[in-house]
């Protein structure tokens, strides 16, 4: 079930109104009732991986806090992320494996393995399996209790608008909204008004954003031979408004569909293109994963505190796996390698500035600052090449015909003709005036909510109307898939 569905229009509505108004002891249930139904829309055999993980890391759970001694915790702890790391790699990276084995195998002369695993990638798999596996780890580290009550645990791990392509939450703080589940305020009108509002704006980077750029981004990339420098890198900066609307659109309805509920999630984008540098960039971008990484891989490995070539070593390490956690795929890896590469870049060149007494915390006017916004965007959408291309070969041939061909095609003749091309244009600008307004300080909802009723109410259906009539539909009013579900 997509959020940008019919099926979902019906079903948040009736979920919420019934957690609403039933009692206070069966909200927990209800809505974990409601989390696996959302779950088993997609393919109802899947939910048994689900309860597994779930029902492996609640023991581990519990084993932790009776284990006295350190061995026993680490054991526990070990359990866990095999356990729960294995299903992962079965059902997403063994057909990766075994198509890697077989083209080392076949260079070295020892011919090919034909052998595949019949096996679809279950939707949310690598999210629900890291959310998990960091509440194992909050219990061994103390930093959380552990939870008693399986079925609050279950629906920790299962929470259905954030269940398949985060925000990665911790147990800090989702687990603890749902132990005070029954002494939660629900009626609370700017409460639910903000968050329907919050919704209503990722439905609008979606379906007028996203969905619109993707027409033209498939069109060039998959008929790359066709075209050129210009028409590529314009399908390259759309990819990057694309992926960044429909992953923080989605991130957006779930933490609005929470906030109606009584939920807060936390927030998973702060303007990342508003970055000064790659280091800055990843602050802001998929936030919950790159805390994931920095706490439970980059931290245990050692972090900076081994010196600076451990430090780098590190550094690659996180971005390769977070590479490879994208996609079982050499040209995610690659995308990984390459940011691994552009911070340690960075961070030898801060190094070096200060070991010639340049000061690294310097004052920059505002065309500096839009300067280093500029490279910053581009080295980050020449990465993005790597994650948009259908593999490595994709990307080779895509690269090459950008900078070895340069006739030019009509704009207009790229997928979109004049009126989507205005839309778009005038979404992305939408986009940007919010992304900078947040990046001043600009509380934006307060901001609304002071102006006079007609202005709100006119700027609420606007939003509305405007996703509605120009949002982008398939045939019969097909929607498209979220980017970030296929990880």
């Amino acid at each position: 079930m997509l959020f940008n569905s019919v099926d979902f229009l019906i079903y948040f509505p009736v979920v919420t109104g019934i957690f609403l108004i039933i009692p206070k002891k069966l909200r927990c249930i209800w809505l974990l009732i409601a989390s696996y139904y959302f779950y088993m829309s997609w393919n109802p055999k899947y939910a048994v991986l689900l309860v597994a993980s779930t029902v492996i890391t609640f023991i581990s759970g519990l084993l932790l806090e009776k284990a006295e001694v350190k061995w026993k915790k680490n054991l526990v702890v070990a359990a866990s992320f095999v356990s729960n790391l294995s299903i992962l790699a079965i059902f997403k990276y063994a057909n990766f494996a075994l198509q890697t084995l077989s083209q080392a195998a076949s260079s070295l002369g020892f011919g090919t393995i034909d052998r595949r695993l019949d096996l679809l990638l279950p939707v949310g798999i690598s999210f629900y399996t890291f959310q998990a596996l960091s509440y194992t780890m909050d219990v061994y580290r103390g930093s959380i209790k552990a939870e008693k009550n399986i079925l609050r645990y279950a629906l920790f791990v299962s929470f259905f608008p954030q269940l398949v392509a985060g925000p990665i939450e911790r147990s800090g703080n989702l687990l603890v909204q749902f132990q005070k589940i029954q002494e939660m305020k629900l009626w609370d009108f700017g409460r639910i008004r903000d968050g329907l509002l919050l919704m209503s704006y990722g439905m609008f980077q979606k379906l007028v954003i996203a969905d619109r750029a993707s027409i033209l981004v498939n069109q060039v990339y998959g008929n790359h031979e066709n075209y050129g420098f210009l028409e590529l890198a314009v399908a390259s900066v759309l990819f990057a408004f694309q992926i960044y609307c429909d992953f923080d659109g989605y991130s957006n309805i779930a933490r609005g569909a929470a906030q109606v509920m009584g939920f807060s999630l936390m927030k998973n984008f702060r303007q990342p293109y508003l970055a000064t540098n790659i280091k800055d960039f990843w602050r802001r971008w998929h936030i919950s994963l790159t805390l994931w990484f920095t706490d439970y891989l980059y931290i245990p490995l050692g972090g900076n505190r081994k010196g600076r070539v451990w430090k780098y070593f590190n550094i690659m390490i996180v971005f390769m796996v977070s590479g490879l956690w994208h996609g079982a795929s050499w040209h995610f890896v690659a995308w990984g390698v390459i940011h691994g590469i552009y911070q340690i870049v960075e961070d030898f060149a801060g190094v070096l500035r200060r070991k010639i007494g340049k000061s690294t915390f310097q004052v920059v006017s505002f065309s500096q600052k839009l300067g280093k916004n500029i490279v910053t965007f581009v080295m980050v959408d020449l990465a993005w090449v790597f994650f948009a291309a259908d593999g490595m070969r994709h990307v080779y041939h895509i690269f090459r015909q950008m900078f070895t061909t340069f006739q030019t095609t009509s704009i207009f003749e790229l997928g979109l003709d004049r009126g989507n091309w205005f839309m778009l244009c005038f979404g992305i600008a939408i986009l940007m005036v919010v992304d900078v307004l947040h990046e001043k300080g600009v509380a934006i909802f307060p901001l609304i909510h002071r102006q006079t009723v007609w202005f709100r109410w006119s700027l609420y259906l606007g939003l509305i109307w405007c996703t509605i009539m120009f949002g982008i539909y398939g045939i019969g009013y097909d929607t498209s898939q979220f980017i970030y579900f296929q990880f």
